[in-house]
């Protein structure tokens, strides 16, 4: 055992540590790992949810927004954004027809093909996401104070081997 796993007193060790004295013949590697990941995404929710709050929008708002902002295009498909967004076209329907109606989209007529309809982000939208997105980092960076530099690359580098393989494998 490493001298890392004696030191882990947080929830999920907790919860480890009561499982492995029932069934100490099955690894605990997945807990160990996956559990935290939750737990991280379950308690960072709430600050960054405070942000978009803030700003008017939801997460799922949010997610459109920061799509078409970092899209860098004048305009984009519907279709790419659910696809990017990886929800459904009925979702994303009612995603657009919020944004829209608090002004922070528009939809028109692609040059084209005059029947398709683009999205884009309004100044007010461009705005909006552009303040969220660097309260969002600032949050976020704040929720990672507990590791230096280094360490914050490193995570990023084994968390990144992890999803790679599992998208590889899906």
């Amino acid at each position: 055992m490493s001298k890392h796993k004696h030191e882990r007193r947080d929830h999920v060790a907790r919860l480890v540590a009561q499982r492995r004295a029932v069934t100490p013949d099955i690894p605990l590697d997945g807990m160990e790992i996956l559990g935290r990941a939750r737990r991280l995404t379950l308690l960072s929710r709430p600050p960054i949810e405070g942000v978009l709050a803030r700003r008017g929008v939801d997460a799922g708002e949010f997610d459109v927004l920061a799509t078409l902002r970092r899209s860098n295009a004048d305009a984009v498909r519907p279709t790419e954004l659910y696809q990017a967004l990886m929800i459904s076209s009925g979702g994303l329907t009612d995603r657009l027809r919020r944004l829209e109606s608090a002004g922070l989209i528009e939809r028109v007529a692609c040059a084209q093909d005059k029947r398709s309809m683009l999205v884009r982000l309004t100044d007010k939208g461009q705005s909006i996401i552009d303040l969220a997105f660097a309260e969002d980092m600032a949050v976020e960076l704040e929720l990672l104070a507990a590791l230096d530099p280094a360490e914050r690359e490193t995570l990023a580098d084994l968390l990144s081997k992890l999803l790679m393989s599992l998208e590889t494998g899906a």
